[in-house]
């Protein structure tokens, strides 16, 4: 099959989306698939050569400077270039002009247009327009979502959660549950030693992580209260913050506001083949709190590296830690999530039991296995359009 994956993200911009859309393509190929992504320019930037990318022109967005807008007028004349072209299905993954262009495809005829819905934008409004009023904001959020729901021949949802969100917006087009997954074969390995040696922290120094966007829907925050909760009885604790986002220097300061000073590192985005591996290591507990995560594809990498979680259960996390004998759930509260992970920091063998049983937990989540899903999908759209 010849399939068109279209994005508003894509690396070199670093999130779940971008990973989501990498790892389809990936293991598509690996069935023998064609793919070509269309995702906005970031500049100078390598090409993998793994998959054709065809960058389109786009601007920065005043309010979210790491993410770019494809221009208006690329649209037309991609549109135009990419309907000459066979595709057997066109897949959207994001809602803003990627989609727009996967809509004039459709109407021309080019294939049939399936869509991803990856991010609950509900809860992200308020934090990006937090001097509107909420309750325009979810109308808002939630007429939008019906409006381009409705435009699309068949949505994919990652988890029974957010399908239930959409039942609740009154949307109707046709959905099927397939979560994205992981490779497991490059969530092998690691050294969380050489991690720690490279950021300061010492072989038996209590070590949490976190990867995450940095931004205020991920909820960090929280995860920094429950640092400094930990103190009294770990006072050489360590927090590691991976990633990147609008939201570090608030971060930053809060961390010295709570007194975290000497105990926090944001080592930023790290590369998914060596660095971030060692930063998942390095960790004792992985922590996570987000609750706007549609897929928590984070803790399902903590996992198949062997590290144990402890985690909110909110939308895709629920998904996540569900049947999950390698985790601990906590609710939103900071004694008791700070509780969870004091007792698996007073137990290495009790770490050692968790990030086995989470290995173990990982296996569900393998790519392979649930991209047959996607490619039956594909593969019925493809054929009620050239019955």
């Amino acid at each position: 099959m010849n399939i068109l994956m279209l994005s508003d993200v894509y690396f070199p911009r670093v999130n779940g989306v971008s990973t989501s859309i990498r790892t389809f393509a990936r293991e598509l190929r690996r069935l023998g698939h064609v793919v070509t992504i269309v995702a906005p320019a970031y500049g100078d930037i390598d090409q993998d050569g793994e998959f054709e990318i065809l960058r389109l022109p786009a601007r920065g967005i005043f309010f979210d400077p790491e993410d770019r807008l494809i221009r208006r007028p690329a649209l037309r004349i991609a549109a135009d270039e990419l309907a000459r072209r066979h595709w057997d299905v066109i897949h959207v993954h994001t809602p803003f002009r990627a989609h727009q262009l996967g809509v004039m495809l459709r109407r021309r005829g080019a294939a049939p247009l399936v869509e991803t819905y990856h991010t609950y934008f509900e809860p992200y409004a308020k934090h990006y327009f937090p001097w509107l009023p909420a309750a325009p904001l979810r109308f808002a959020a939630r007429s939008i979502s019906r409006r381009l729901c409705r435009e699309v021949d068949h949505l994919i949802v990652p988890t029974q959660q957010m399908r239930e969100v959409l039942e609740r917006y009154g949307i109707a087009t046709p959905t099927t549950i397939i979560p994205t997954g992981i490779d497991l074969d490059e969530f092998q390995g690691g050294d969380g030693a050489r991690f720690r040696r490279l950021y300061g922290i010492e072989a038996g120094q209590p070590t949490l992580v976190t990867v995450s966007r940095l931004a205020a829907e991920k909820n960090i925050a929280f995860l920094l209260e429950v640092a400094r909760a930990l103190l009294d009885e770990f006072p050489n604790l360590v927090f590691i913050v991976a990633g990147e986002g609008p939201d570090a220097e608030r971060l930053q300061a809060k961390g010295r506001a709570l007194g975290l000073d000497g105990h926090l590192r944001f080592p930023g985005n790290l590369d998914r083949r060596t660095a971030l591996l060692d930063c998942y290591r390095a960790g004792d507990v992985f922590v996570f709190a987000s609750p706007t995560e549609t897929q928590g594809l984070v803790l399902i990498e903590a996992m198949a590296l062997g590290v144990p979680v402890v985690s909110t259960a909110v939308m895709g996390t629920a998904a996540v830690l569900r049947q999950a004998t390698g985790a601990r759930v906590s609710m939103e509260d900071v004694p008791t999530f700070a509780g969870h992970v004091a007792a698996l920091l007073r137990s290495p063998e009790r770490r050692a039991q968790l990030g086995a049983a989470a290995r173990d937990d990982a296996r569900a989540w393998s790519a392979p296995v649930l991209m047959r899903a996607t490619v039956d999908l594909y593969e019925r759209l493809a054929a009620s359009q050239h019955p």
